[in-house]
């Protein structure tokens, strides 16, 4: 296994038009049909990082900021934005791209975990994750807090063994 990987190695880029089926009563696109399309592109993504099949372990949040209509392109970038030992955070863009004037509005994001695992469903180690960019930098830290959070609220970890919510809100 490679000790570690970019978040440009898992990068996923999805292209698609809307089409009037996949609209709703007011012609833009069904919220679940893009949460389907956003959950497919996070999935490559983490399958490209781990290398092994992945698994949906949670959809930890989605923003719908903008409408995207009938006819509409949507292009979605998935990438890994932090790497566990077995789980993954995986970051999706969308866009609505009009290629006609040359413009690219960002409509909505998700952030999705996935867990790596073998032929038998067992989680497997993935590798590590490096980020260059100042967006990967501060999505990279963002989701050790997210993941903090997540096991002090389901009861996995004390809330005193937190690292990086101790530094966000007692100044540790």
């Amino acid at each position: 296994m490679q000790k570690s990987k970019k978040p440009s190695d898992s990068l996923t880029v999805m292209t698609n038009m809307v089409l009037p089926n996949e609209t709703n009563h007011l012609g833009n696109m069904f919220g679940g049909e893009l949460l389907a399309r956003m959950d497919r592109a996070a999935s490559i993504a983490g399958t490209r990082h781990s290398g092994n099949v992945v698994v949906t372990a949670s959809v930890n949040h989605v923003s719908f900021s903008k409408s995207i209509p009938e006819g509409g392109i949507v292009v979605l970038e998935a990438k890994v934005s932090r790497a566990f030992s077995t789980s993954m955070e995986v970051y999706v863009d969308v866009w609505l791209d009009d290629p006609i004037n040359q413009e690219k509005v960002y409509t909505n994001s998700g952030i999705y975990t996935f867990v790596a695992v073998d032929e038998n469903g067992k989680p497997v180690r993935i590798p590590g994750l490096e980020p260059e960019t100042e967006l990967e930098i501060e999505r990279f830290a963002a989701a050790q807090r997210r993941k903090e959070l997540s096991l002090i609220l389901s009861g996995r970890m004390k809330p005193t063994d937190s690292i990086e919510l101790k530094k966000l809100f007692l100044g540790e």
